[in-house]
């Protein structure tokens, strides 16, 4: 008979339980979960790391079509308050509110001049100004006929969901913001205003701007002061 001490038994069910790793986390995506009872056991078992406890997690509320729920955009802060300042007339603005709204998964834009035009109500010559106005900056760039891109770091829409029809299946495409900036980036084709976007343009354009307005009310201010002088001598 043997001396060494008799160890005792765990009775088995299915899959044989493993303890947590404690070396890589990774591993534990192929290891069994199990209920856990004590948070201080947890806590024993991971000493270099902090255990909290969060509130539920609530689903993000936007809204959005029935048939697309929850579909919203990712936009720079930025970008808005760069484009705020330097577009003085409403309809650039209008027209890249609309293009971050009709946005697909990966950014892509299919909407026609005609359609744009429709929607916003106005005529197709000044939707066509407009958008050679902000294609100037890289913010967007033609892909093909009523086919557009949004320049990434501006505004991306990461995925969206197909709804099914009786003849095709429901589907959920997802496009990683820096996979459509690799493409971009790599495409030779394409301008390097649109390759490598910058805001610094349009902030030194706005700076440019906010002097020649201040120098266009100070002249103002001098001709109204020297027709008073005037007015006054008479």
């Amino acid at each position: 008979m043997s001396t060494e001490p008799q160890r005792r038994r765990t009775s088995v069910r299915g899959a044989s339980r493993t303890k947590p790793p404690l070396n890589d986390p990774a591993d534990a995506w192929d290891r069994p979960l199990h209920s856990v009872k004590r948070l201080d056991d947890v806590a024993r078992a991971y000493p270099g790391r902090r255990l909290t406890l969060d509130s539920e997690r609530k689903p993000l509320e936007f809204y959005g079509a029935p048939d697309q729920p929850n579909a919203f955009s990712m936009d720079s802060l930025e970008f808005f308050l760069i484009i705020a300042q330097f577009f003085r007339e409403a309809l650039p603005l209008r027209l890249i509110l609309l293009m971050i709204a009709c946005q697909r998964a990966g950014g892509r834009i299919h909407l026609t001049q005609d359609e744009m035009a429709h929607v916003l109500d106005i005529s197709r010559t000044k939707v066509n100004e407009a958008l050679k106005e902000i294609m100037s900056h890289g913010i967007v760039f033609r892909v093909k006929r009523g086919v557009y891109q949004f320049n990434p770091p501006y505004s991306y829409r990461v995925a969206e969901f197909i709804p099914g029809t009786e003849t095709t299946e429901p589907e959920y495409v997802r496009v990683d913001q820096h996979t459509a900036i690799t493409e971009i980036r790599s495409d030779e084709n394409l301008p390097d205003l649109v390759r490598f976007p910058s805001l610094e343009q349009m902030r030194r354009e706005i700076e440019r701007l906010r002097e020649e307005r201040s120098k266009a009310r100070a002249d103002r201010r001098l001709n109204r002061t020297q027709q008073k002088r005037r007015g006054a001598e008479r």
